[in-house]
């Protein structure tokens, strides 16, 4: 049987995923788009922000409040694939499916809740 060390070990040692991921208002369409080194963390905080009505976004927090929690999704969009190349580079590859699905998406204004392309967290 597993020690709590060895499990904890194993979890802290366990490939995070890195990629992006987005928060949708299916009542109108509007997203707000984010990526993450380890994209479990900011799904989770999104959520937990929303639900305790303390997110930075107004826009976002406001529509969370107008049309309930159901009416939103949290979803990961893509996960970077990690190559055994030891030119390959984490943070690159994220960059590029950032623009990628920033492009895609256009997640501002009208459409979404991003206020600048800047959509990387922690």
């Amino acid at each position: 049987m597993k020690s709590i060390q060895d499990i904890k070990r194993e979890y802290k040692e366990r490939k995070k995923p890195a990629g992006v991921f987005m928060v949708k208002n299916t009542a109108n369409g509007k997203v707000l788009l984010g990526s993450s080194l380890n994209l479990e963390g900011p799904l989770n905080g999104h959520k937990f922000m929303l639900t305790t009505g303390s997110h930075r976004n107004e826009a976002l927090q406001k529509d969370w409040n107008t049309y309930g929690g159901d009416k939103f999704v949290f979803e990961i969009l893509e996960v970077v694939k990690v190559k055994d190349d030891p030119n390959f580079n984490l943070e690159d590859e994220l960059t590029l499916l950032e623009q990628i699905w920033i492009e895609k998406l256009q997640p501002f204004g009208e459409r979404g809740y991003n206020t600048d392309t800047r959509i990387r967290q922690a």
